[in-house]
This record gives C-alpha cells, structure tokens and sequence, in this order.
C-alpha cells in the first residue's frame, strides 16, 4: 500500500533516543535551576514542559542518533514517490528541525500546545487522511492506538511482543527488531575498565606491609567495590549530560548513550542505583571512609558539571581524585600513612593528569581541531602542558627519594638502601610515557594505558620484587 502516505513517530522510532529527555538534560546542563522548575512546568501539562525546555535550548539534527536502518527504508520510499509525515509528540521545535535536515518529510504535526501523543496523534491523523488511509510507523504500546486507525503498520525497535498486538490492530509491512544485548550495554557505559584506578585503594594496605591480614584485605575489597559503584554513577551522569559534544568526538561518539544504544532512560535509573548502593557498602566501613567517598563524589560531580572545562584546575583536580583513592584505602583499613606519600601521589598523578589532556591536544593537532570539545585548551598549549608534565612527573621522583632518605624508612624496611633502585624505574616510565604522548602513543587516559603496557607490567614487577628485597 506505498500509495497511502506514511506517519512517522520519531523519539524511538525514527531516533534511538528521547528527545525530550536529551532536552531536558541539555536544559539542566544549562540552567541547573530547572530542576527545581521543571515539576512546576509539567503540573501545567507535558506539552508546556516541552515549551519551555526548547525554548531554553537547542539539540543538533546533524548528531542525533538515527536509525540507520530504518531511515534507509524511509529514503527508499520517498525515492519511489511516498509522501512521508513526521508525527511525532515531541515538541516542533526539533520536530521541524530534524525534519528539515532530512529534507523527505512533507508535512510535520508534532507537539505545540497540545501533547500529540496516543489518542490526540491518532484524532489528528485520521482527520487528515481518513480513517484506514495511512500507514504508521511507531515503536511503544501507546502506538497501538494509532496503529489500530492505521491501513499499514511498521514496527521500529520493538520487541516480539509488541509486533504481536501490532499485527492484531493492522497489517504489518515491515519489522525492525529491538537490538539485545542491554546488559552487556549497561556495563560498558559503568566503564568498569576505569575501575583500575580504584586499585589504588590497595597501596596503602601493601605499603604498611599488611595485605596479608584477611580482614584489612576484605575491608579494602569493599572500598574497591565501593569506590568503583560511586565512579560508575558520576560516569552515568557525565555521558547523560555531554551526550552532544560525545557525538562530535571521534572515540567517545560511540558510547552506549551517544551512539543511541542505550536509552537515557537507562541512565537516568542506573545513577541513583549506583550512588545509593555504593553509600550502602561504604556504610560498612569506616565514617571517615564514607566522608571521603562523599568528598570524591562531590569533587568528581563538580568536575563533570563545570570544573573540566577549566584550564589548569581541571588536571588539579584529577591528581586530587586520584589521591583521594589513597586516603580512601588508609580510611578503610586503618593503617598509618607516610605524609611523603601523598606528596609523591600529589606531583606523580598531576603529571597523569597532564598527560590525559596532551593526548587531547595531540589529537586535535593531527585532525587540525581548533579547540578541545568541551574542554578549555587549544593546540598551542600542548608545550606549555608539556613542560609542566615532566616538571612534575620528575618531581614526585625527587619526593620519593627524599622518602627513602628519610628516618620513616627504617621503621618498615630492614634494608631501605634497595629502594634506591626504584628511582630509576619511575623516572624511565614517566619519561616514557611522556615520549610516547608526544608521539600521539598515548590514546587517552595513561593509567588504561599502562593496564594493558607489556612495559609497564614489567617495570611494576622490578618494584614489587625490590620492595620485597627492601623488607
């Protein structure tokens, strides 16, 4: 029946994502107020709730994830000479955008003071075409009403069951099955790769040269897990809220909530699961491990909001995130620290730090980007980010050897004159990887770099049997 014209629905169906969602977190990014607004607006009705979010801003048509196969479908038809409808409840504002980036939809009936949505979007069909004298395409349950009016029916990213009570309302052309594999979706969007880092809470256990003790061990295990929880929900958060700028890189673009493999929907429920249940497990810890899990979560929601796209205190701020997992493992199992540690962990993870965002610019020098997507440098800053990188990287080695020149030393080292050989070992990575920056070798982040480092595992390894020597 390609001579009856199409209906499209769009957030779902056309799009794999919500485009009310998306605004509404692109509004919060903007304007943190409307979540406070955003309860009053929608008690005066959905379609007044869209109003004022698409007043406030705008999503790129151009980055939207689509449905590749099925706008394929729809370029088929409109080639063959089908008119082609976008109606859609969300607000004409995108509606009218994304239309007018595809270029193939004739007419477009979308939400403006009334919610098109359900029974509203099928009153308005059925008054332009008839009854029976149109297909749609949908994706929800809430379609079935407008694909029960509908002469053809096409169901997009739906599940098995959805297509059956389709098929009982019309005549179903076409079938787009719903991508599985939602899980193994939802773990990689927790980055739990990133939860290497979280390994950190284990040196102050090995340092004191307890991590034989079970009990401390287990108590670390916990503050592993904990901590790892807490980061996934900030990294939930972070994809939800940069979902634009993602689109626009080319690694990040491909994460599960850019790419439209995961609906926002997900995330929105998975970060306070994740926040609360991490909180949860801190609770059988210390107090003051939970106060420095609460620290971090407020540093690191901070960064994410606002202070990454700071020149400068950005990278602060990442060194101190790192050092935070140090106190967290002191916190958790109770052992006495060194103060020289956290100076060392101060200048060696602000030199890591450095390195993430000189990989950055790298980047950007090779695709001859002007300015780092969301973020606060330009290509020229690569130097100067260079030179404060080694500085400080060379730094924390120089704080180390003041360490084993102290008396802290001989408290828990029968032969600290050993020691002496790990300078050269750290200062051969730091430079290293500082090389290899440079050389565009660095991806991203130099802790996931150094997790899978064949090198990196091998100068680990010299330290740890030096340390054994040293005790």
């Amino acid at each position: 029946m390609t001579d009856i014209p199409l209906c499209v629905d769009l957030d779902g169906t056309l799009l794999k994502t919500d485009t009310l969602v998306e605004g509404f977190l692109a509004c919060l990014k903007k304007k943190p107020l409307s979540l406070v607004q955003a309860p009053f607006w929608l008690f005066k009705g959905k379609a007044v709730l869209k109003r004022k979010i698409f007043e406030t801003i705008e999503l790129n048509p151009h980055v939207l994830p689509y449905h590749l196969d099925f706008l394929d479908y729809l370029h088929g038809e409109y080639e063959k000479g089908r008119k082609l409808i976008l109606a859609t409840a969300a607000h004409e504002r995108i509606a009218t955008s994304i239309a007018q980036h595809l270029n193939i939809f004739s007419e477009v009936f979308s939400t403006n003071h009334t919610n098109l949505k359900g029974s509203s979007k099928c009153e308005i069909l059925e008054k332009r075409f008839g009854k029976k004298k149109f297909g749609y395409a949908g994706n929800a349950h809430i379609d079935l009403l407008v694909w029960k009016e509908a002469g053809e029916g096409i169901v997009v990213n739906a599940s098995p069951r959805l297509l059956q009570k389709a098929e009982k309302m019309t005549s179903v052309v076409k079938f787009f099955p719903q991508k599985r594999g939602t899980f193994l979706k939802i773990l990689k969007a927790m980055r739990l790769y990133q939860w290497v880092k979280n390994l950190l809470v284990f040196i102050p256990l090995i340092l004191a040269h307890r991590v034989t003790e079970i009990s401390l061990f287990q108590d670390a295990v916990v503050a592993f897990f904990s901590f790892g929880l807490c980061a996934s929900s900030v990294y939930l958060l972070n994809d939800l809220l940069d979902l634009e700028a993602d689109r626009l890189h080319p690694r990040k673009r491909l994460r599960p909530f850019a790419s439209g493999e995961l609906s926002p929907w997900i995330g929105i429920f998975f970060i306070p699961l994740l926040l609360i249940t991490s909180f949860l497990t801190a609770l059988t810890l210390s107090i003051w491990f939970v106060v420095t899990l609460g620290i971090y979560y407020v540093l690191t929601l901070s960064y994410s909001l606002y202070l990454k796209r700071i020149p400068l205190i950005d990278v602060v701020l990442l060194a101190m995130l790192y050092t935070l997992r140090l106190i967290a493992g002191i916190a958790s199992v109770h052992v006495p620290i060194s103060p020289w540690l956290f100076a060392f962990a101060l200048f060696f993870f602000l030199s890591l730090a450095l390195v993430k965002r000189s990989s950055e610019l790298t980047m950007m020098q090779k695709e001859n980007l002007e300015s780092s997507l969301g973020r606060g440098y330009r290509p020229d800053d690569l130097e100067l980010l260079t030179m404060m990188g080694i500085s400080s990287g060379f730094l924390s080695v120089l704080v180390l050897a003041l360490y084993i020149h102290s008396e802290d030393v001989s408290v828990l080292y029968a032969q600290p004159m050993f020691l002496w050989l790990i300078c050269p070992f750290f200062l051969y990575w730091i430079g290293r990887i500082w090389f290899l920056t440079r050389r565009g070798g660095i991806p991203d982040d130099p802790i996931l770099f150094a997790a899978k480092d064949k090198i990196s595992y091998v100068i680990g390894s010299f330290i740890f049997f030096i340390l054994y020597v040293a005790s």
